[in-house]
Formats: structure tokens, C-alpha cells, sequence
């Protein structure tokens, strides 16, 4: 069975074709990096606006690559969200139109179900039930994973992302865009002990995320500084945030563990997912975490962190194996939660009611 995946949720134009034998027959990246850099961050306008002028060539591109004609495909896999609405109708719309056109099942793919899943593409070893850090872009949480399409979300972020973290923190150290790379790359030269910071709720129960504190305190030490920032300043400041934002995943994934075996006590494996799991550093800390808790760590391979469509055609091939094919009247979504169940995030806002007309 081959499937074709297209990924267009946010900044990254993605087609792959991959096999439910595990083969990556083709995995095609179009980055939009260079049109977002300018502005510190993803602009919406721009990346829906390259999606359609790149994304027929990149689909080409993958075929090419892949040897293969549309004739040979057996489904097709295209993200319907969560991300930003206007760039995943692009991928959407054209993977419905590939599917109609050549009458193939389709699987409209939520786009962190394609993460939870990318570490069975590559670890055939890897089973259900499992542990699972989700650590890409706006989202950082731990789901126990049961399943194709059976999700239990066990903590999350009460306010920024550990990758939304990263960004503002680059922004801030002027270093650059994306913010995670950008990030690790200074610290590596920084000591990591000059600044103290705070590690937002360490040590306390449970396993959600904050992050907003850690961030303005950044800008606090950066403002402390007399002269403005120099290069070393820079790097230790990264050096500190970065082992600030890995000591506080590590504590909460003490807490997910220990919520996760109780339940699922047959689960063995740690997984982590999502731009942010390519930081070396935070790998380093989960396997090490893992390893005390008698679990292994499976991470995906770097390119397959990031986005990219590998893991939305696996995720299809997931999904169909289990029947799950959708109408071509699918819709794109915005906001996609896993575990659809679950409450909504301590301290998030709450709708208020109308009061009386005046």
C-alpha cells in the first residue's frame, strides 16, 4: 500500500509518499523560512499565499523522486488541521481533489496525530499503549497513547508552548528565526549557571506546562544587563533558558510517568515528538529520564520532527488500516485537540456570559 501525504498546516509546503511496508519512497520539503524570518514569526497571509504557489511543483517533486504515477498511489493523506486555517485548506483542498480525481480513499489527518505517530514509522518495535511528549510549535503536552486514534491527555501548557518559548526567547537574544535551532546553536557556547531562572511549577503535582513566567523573566535579565547584550551574554542567557525549559519537561515528565504506568503498566516506551524533541540537549535529559524508569525513549529521526508529510501519509496508513476513511467534505480546522474529552486547561479563559442590554 503506498499513500501520498501532503502537510501544509503552517509554514512548511510537504508532499511524501510512504508505504505501509515503512518505506519512505519520498519525503519533499518546501521551507518558507526565508519569507518568515523578516518578521520573527509564521505570518499567516504569507505562508497560505506559498502553499498555493509551491505546493503542485512540490507534489510533483515527491512523485518524481518517488518513481511512481498517480495511478500507482492507493489513498491519499492530507492534513486537516490544527494550524493556521487558511494554510491548511491549501493542502486540504488539494489532496481531496487528487483523491476525487482518481477515485482514492482519503484520510484527512489531524496534524498532531501525524507526530503522536511518526516514531511507529521508523521504531517497528514500538507499541501500544505509550508515552507520549508532544512538543511542536503551540502545543507541549503528555498523552497516553492507546492507540490509532485513541488519546489521553494527561498534561499541557497553561499558557505558551515550550516551542512558542523558544521563539519570543530568540526574538528577544536577537538571534534569529526558528527560535529552537537558533537557541541551542548560542547555547552551546554559554554557561548555563550565570543566570538564575525560574523553572515554573517544579515540584508541583501533576504534569501541565507554564512557560509565560520563565519568558518574562528572560526579558527581565536582558534588561538588568547595562550596555545592551554582547555575544557572550547572549549565549549564556540562551545556555540558562534553554536548561531552565529542559528542567521543567523533565519534572513533568516525572509526574506523566508515574500517572501513565499507573494505568498502563504495561507500557514501556517514552516518546517524544515535535520540533522542540530535536533539541539535543532535552534528548539527552528524556532518555536519561526514561532509563530510570525502566522505559525506553523513541524519538523520530530530526527530519521527521519538524513538519513534514512522512508522518501524515504513516498517520493515513494508520487510519486506514483501521477503516478510518473520511468523506471528501471534510473540513479544515483550526483547533483539533487529540483527546477530545479532556477539560479544558487550568487558568484557560472561559467565554462570560452577555449581560442585559442596555
Amino acid at each position: 500500500m503506498m499513500v501520498l501525504g501532503i502537510e501544509t498546516s503552517c509554514d512548511e509546503t510537504a508532499a511524501a509518499l510512504v508505504t505501509d511496508g515503512r518505506e519512505i519512497r519520498a519525503n519533499v520539503v518546501f521551507s518558507q523560512l526565508d519569507q518568515h524570518a523578516p518578521y520573527g514569526g509564521v505570518v499567516p497571509e504569507i505562508a497560505a499565499r506559498s502553499h498555493i504557489e509551491h505546493l503542485d511543483g512540490v507534489i510533483a517533486h515527491a512523485m518524481r523522486e518517488g518513481g511512481v504515477g498517480f495511478s500507482d498511489l492507493d489513498a491519499i493523506a492530507a492534513t486537516a488541521g490544527p494550524g493556521l486555517i487558511g494554510a491548511v485548506m491549501v493542502g486540504l483542498m488539494t489532496g481531496k481533489a487528487v483523491a476525487g480525481v482518481h477515485n482514492l480513499p482519503f484520510a484527512a489527518v489531524n496534524h498532531l496525530e501525524g507526530h503522536a505517530l511518526s516514531a511507529r514509522l521508523t521504531d517497528e518495535h514500538l507499541q501500544f499503549p505509550y508515552l507520549l511528549l508532544l512538543v511542536s510549535g503551540g502545543h507541549c503536552q503528555f498523552l497516553a497513547v492507546e492507540g490509532v486514534a485513541r488519546y489521553q491527555r494527561l498534561g499541557t501548557t497553561i499558557d505558551d508552548a515550550a516551542g512558542e518559548a523558544f521563539d519570543k526567547a530568540a526574538k528577544l537574544l536577537e538571534l534569529g528565526y526558528p527560535g529552537g535551532p537558533a537557541i541551542e546553536q548560542a547555547a552551546r557556547d554559554g554557561d548555563a549557571e550565570r543566570f538564575d531562572l525560574p523553572r515554573p511549577l517544579k515540584g508541583r503535582p501533576g504534569s501541565d506546562f507554564s512557560f509565560s513566567g520563565l519568558k518574562t523573566a528572560l526579558l527581565q535579565k536582558v534588561r538588568d544587563i547595562e550596555g545592551g547584550l554582547n555575544d557572550k551574554d547572549r549565549a549564556d542567557l540562551a545556555a540558562s533558558f534553554q536548561a531552565a525549559v529542559t528542567d521543567v519537561v523533565i519534572d513533568r515528565g516525572r509526574n506523566a510517568i508515574r500517572q501513565f504506568q499507573t494505568k498502563h503498566p504495561e507500557g514501556q516506551a517514552l516518546v517524544a515528538a515535535g520540533g522542540v524533541a530535536a533539541n539535543s540537549l532535552l534528548r539527552k535529559r528524556l532518555k536519561s529520564l526514561a532509563e530510570k524508569n525502566g522505559m525506553t525513549l523513541s524519538v523520530p529521526p530530526l527530519a521527521l520532527c519538524t513538519d513534514n508529510a512522512a508522518m501524515i501519509a504513516w498517520a493515513g496508513i494508520e487510519r486506514l488500516g483501521h477503516n478510518l476513511v473520511d468523506e471528501l467534505s471534510a473540513a479544515p480546522r483550526a483547533r483539533w485537540p487529540l483527546d477530545v474529552d479532556a477539560p479544558r486547561p487550568p487558568g484557560a479563559g472561559r467565554t462570560g456570559k452577555r449581560g442585559p442590554k442596555a
